[in-house]
């Protein structure tokens, strides 16, 4: 699945695993409901987690198993890194447009903003080299944890919303960090490993805002 720099319309929607958005028939009232009424827990998915682990279960049985779908052009690594690089940048369009609204602070939305307009070109890149290699990503974890988050700032107001999205910010640029430093160590393809060298210090450029955003806002954020 390829994204767009718009890509909203393509989230899957985690319950059924079929394509749609949030806003789709299948999210009825008390799906909405049930998702507002928790957005701990939702932060508490662990979008750093998901990443890592994931990143180095495929460094660990790299050598042992191979995805069936994988392309002979590259390992499980690389493949792993496309899935979850293709999913990432379009959730950080997304829910850096819904910041750039709903930010109860000038700084907030600031960020939110430069998340907007720093990943379009993240995604045009890496469509250019997926549509170069003819390169399908596989579908990953982190749909249902990417969605589940959208539907939770759509819900937040306020207070709510500001430490949602900066608790999930700083959860997903650590992940990410962790994710891209895997590709540039352990992955053979050159030209995403050079994608990932190219966009590895904005990544760590985010995340030091990130952090100081929530620093500044009282945010506490579990994981270190």
């Amino acid at each position: 699945m390829r994204y767009s720099s718009s890509p909203s319309k393509h989230w899957l929607d985690c319950r059924h695993g079929q394509p749609g958005s949030v806003h789709g028939p299948r999210a009825n009232g008390a799906n909405k409901m049930k998702l507002a009424s928790a957005p701990g827990r939702i932060v508490s998915l662990g979008l750093a987690c998901v990443l890592v682990c994931s990143a180095g279960a495929v460094v660990a049985t790299a050598q042992t198993s191979t995805p069936p779908e994988l392309p002979a052009t590259l390992n499980a690594v690389d493949f792993n890194f496309v899935g979850q690089a293709n999913l990432g940048a379009p959730f950080q369009i997304d829910s850096g447009r819904l910041a750039e609204t709903k930010g109860t602070s000038e700084a907030i939305r600031g960020y939110a903003h430069l998340m907007v307009t720093s990943h379009i070109p993240v995604v045009d890149a890496l469509n250019v080299i997926l549509k170069q290699k003819a390169v399908t990503p596989s579908n990953t974890l982190l749909h249902g944890a990417y969605n589940a988050m959208i539907a939770t700032l759509e819900a937040d107001r306020r207070a709510a919303f500001d430490r949602d999205y900066l608790s999930g910010q700083v959860e997903y640029q650590k992940g990410n960090a962790a994710l891209f430093e895997q590709e540039i160590q352990n992955g053979s393809d050159p030209d995403l490993k050079e994608f990932a060298r190219k966009t590895l210090p904005k990544i760590v450029d985010h995340l030091q805002r990130a952090e100081k955003l929530a620093a500044a806002a009282g945010v506490h954020i579990a994981s270190k």
